[in-house]
């Protein structure tokens, strides 16, 4: 929770410079942000990579554990673009900030890179928010829809952030689920965003 705080304050801090007009002329310049997607995926490969416990969890997948995150991710993918239709009449645009699946430094430089500016701060904010609720909400998750329910609204961020509280209030047995679904939505953020966009 403390790296999405500071997540969050880094992202005010941006709003406020440019508000106030303290941009850097380099950043006004060049198109950083596209740089910096390149790095965050070259940082996402190589903490996959480099986790074994991850490795060994994908190889071990059955049917039964891969429906867990198909499940969460079409869910998402389409709870969201409805979401959004309803607000500002776009499917499509919908769709591509649910398929950040809560890891929202990764979902928004591509959109943003991408596609939209304005698109990629509401896929961050409402990844964040996701994150965040998550985190808050798990045990009334689990008290009203079952010990899957904070896997599910964890998303992607079921393999790290929110996985303490998925283990204490899901139960310890809970853990492998949500480290597999968290890998298999993390793969697939940067795979899917593009391909729906």
């Amino acid at each position: 929770m403390k790296g999405t705080l500071i997540t969050l304050l880094f992202f005010v801090g941006g709003c406020l410079i440019s508000i106030y007009g303290l941009t850097p002329q380099a950043l006004l310049e060049n198109d950083l942000s596209t740089y910096a997607l390149y790095a965050l995926m070259a940082l996402v490969g190589v903490s996959l990579g480099m986790d074994e416990s991850s490795i060994n969890i994908l190889k071990k997948a059955n049917l039964g554990l891969l429906l867990v995150p198909i499940s969460i991710g079409v869910g998402s993918i389409i709870g969201s673009g409805l979401a959004y239709f309803l607000i500002a009449e776009s499917f499509v645009e919908g769709m591509a900030v649910g398929a950040g699946f809560g890891y929202y430094s990764l979902s928004s430089v591509i959109i943003s890179s991408t596609y939209d500016t304005i698109l990629g701060v509401i896929a961050l904010l409402s990844n964040i928010s996701r994150e965040l609720l998550s985190l808050v909400l798990a045990p009334l998750l689990v008290k009203a829809f079952g010990n899957m329910a904070p896997i599910a609204s964890s998303g992607a961020t079921s393999m790290d952030t929110t996985l303490p509280v998925i283990t204490r209030y899901s139960g310890k047995e809970y853990a492998i689920i949500a480290l597999f679904s968290g890998i298999v939505l993390t793969v697939l953020v940067p795979l899917l965003i593009p391909l729906i966009l």
